[in-house]
């Protein structure tokens, strides 16, 4: 076997390892959450990112696969943006042989229009892009909307709800609307943004930029993402923990009266879950921690 060979069955292995990951976490979430039952028509919100274009291509895969029958229908948004290559998507998806619909809505001069120079135009925009998705969904009579967020915008909104808005609040896996009639799934919530990035590029989807988010290089959200990057980078394994803390939220240990019920916590003379652990017996494996809590156990004991 020559040089070559050899790195093109690394790549490939490489990459159906990928696939197969995306692939696993992806039914995983969508099984955890029952974001997809029988008979639902699932509209794929399609920007033309790395994020959707990848969750078009897993949720087809899991239509021919699953023991469930449901149909997709793939949505983009033209937003009138200046330069927007209005025959990528088309092309792309007519090739895929996927139902699609693209709809014409210039939400691009409305928020030029309402939002000062040099300030984030994303919140606004994004609020007019839900809208208008939350109604070709009706009119399409889809009973859930896809969207490409992944485990690390999750992270991210967490953060930047913290940071900026004083919620401990993220992206759900699966939610309802304001209005009660649509149905949100997020199937990418188990998935890294990085592996998304390997597999959009080795796919070669065609990518097509968003110039609004775009020419603003100092939206927190970036600065966020480069806290988390940097976390990852120097402590492996950060963002996994953190990731899994959002299933693991222990309200009696926050300080939300709305979610416990503190102002009528009494003591009892039985064991109280999710109460202090001071009082559990250690559970230690390792010879270097049994020995260091044997010596904080003496040093209480002498105080």
């Amino acid at each position: 076997m020559n040089q070559l060979s050899s790195i093109n069955q690394k790549n490939t292995s490489s990459f159906n390892k990928l696939q197969k990951r995306i692939r696993h976490n992806t039914g995983k979430a969508i099984a955890d959450f029952n974001m997809i039952e029988d008979g639902d028509k699932v509209m794929v919100c399609l920007s033309g990112g790395k994020d959707s274009y990848t969750m078009l291509d897993v949720l087809l895969h899991m239509q021919k696969v699953a023991p469930i029958s449901f149909s997709i229908i793939a949505v983009n948004l033209d937003q009138k943006q200046p330069g927007f290559p209005e025959h990528v998507l088309p092309e792309y998806l007519t090739k895929l042989g996927v139902d699609f619909e693209v709809v014409e809505e210039d939400t691009y001069s409305i928020v030029i229009d309402k939002v000062p120079e040099g300030k984030t135009t994303c919140a606004l925009c994004s609020r007019l892009r839900r809208g208008i998705l939350y109604n070709t969904a009706t009119r399409l009579n889809a009973t859930k909307i896809a969207l490409g967020h992944h485990r690390d915008d999750m992270l991210e909104t967490l953060f930047l709800n913290m940071f900026n808005g004083g919620q401990l609040k993220s992206m759900p896996p699966k939610l309802v609307s304001d209005d009660g009639k649509q149905m949100v799934i997020r199937p990418l919530a188990y998935c890294a943004e990085q592996d998304i990035s390997a597999y959009s590029q080795h796919l070669e989807f065609p990518i097509i930029p968003c110039n609004l988010c775009g020419s603003q290089e100092n939206l927190q959200r970036k600065v966020i993402k480069g806290m988390l990057q940097d976390w990852q980078q120097r402590f492996p394994g950060r963002i996994e923990s953190m990731a899994k803390a959002l299933q693991n939220v222990v309200p009696s240990h926050l300080a939300d009266n709305s979610e416990f019920d503190f102002v009528n916590l009494k003591t009892q003379s039985m064991p109280f879950v999710n109460g202090d652990i001071g009082f559990d017996p250690p559970e230690f494996t390792s010879p270097d921690l049994i020995k260091a809590h044997k010596a904080a156990s003496l040093d209480i004991t002498n105080i």
